[in-house]
């Protein structure tokens, strides 16, 4: 079974291969501010998921065949506003020094559509509460300096230079990297499929 990624994110590309997946990657182009603008009144979970609907849909135009498409986007929530990703040093060192010491939700929005003679849809949100460290000044400067949490939700990941900050997660592991595979599977399941009919050997 193909499955195909609406997404370029490379963390969210390496869930799905040490997960045994190899995944036809169509990156989806949508405008996510107009979107978000919309949806100003949306409760978060909402908002992430009509995201990654978004994203899926995208990209459905030139899917062939039967697959899986999934769609994803991921944003902090915190003291109730939604954070996507800070794109500049600037931006990720003022989310930082607010973020740090404290816990907040890492929302990952989901739809996977199953394509075939019609296309059915399972979507749904993760959230994870994320426990920031109480990071020094200078470290949170360098790690800006990085680049690495500039496209990245929330301006950290979990898997790479983030790992140092992060003092604890409650939840699901892989939805804050970026792609929950507890819920992929269930969205496999609801279209009677089993997970290792995506897997590479299959």
């Amino acid at each position: 079974m193909q499955l195909v990624l609406a997404s370029q994110s490379p963390s969210r590309l390496m869930i799905l291969r040490n997960a045994g997946v190899e995944p036809v990657v169509k990156p989806a182009h949508i405008d996510e501010q107009s979107l978000i603008d919309d949806l100003q009144e949306a409760p978060p979970a909402d908002v992430v998921t009509a995201l990654a609907r978004a994203k899926a849909e995208a990209i459905l135009p030139g899917v062939e065949g039967e697959a899986i498409v999934v769609g994803c986007d991921s944003m902090l929530l915190l003291d109730g506003e939604l954070q996507g990703k800070p794109h500049t040093v600037e931006e990720t060192v003022r989310r930082w020094k607010a973020q740090r010491g404290r816990t907040a939700e890492l929302i990952t929005g989901h739809a996977v559509a199953h394509v075939g003679e019609t296309v059915t849809w399972y979507e749904d949100a993760v959230a994870t509460a994320i426990h920031f460290g109480d990071v020094s000044d200078k470290d949170i400067e360098a790690y800006a300096r990085s680049g690495e949490p500039l496209e990245c939700a929330g301006a950290f990941t979990l898997e790479a230079l983030g790992g140092w900050f992060i003092d604890a997660i409650d939840g699901d592991q892989t939805s804050v990297i970026g792609l929950s595979l507890p819920l992929l599977r269930r969205a496999l399941y609801s279209y009677g499929l089993d997970a290792s009919s995506v897997w590479q050997q299959q």
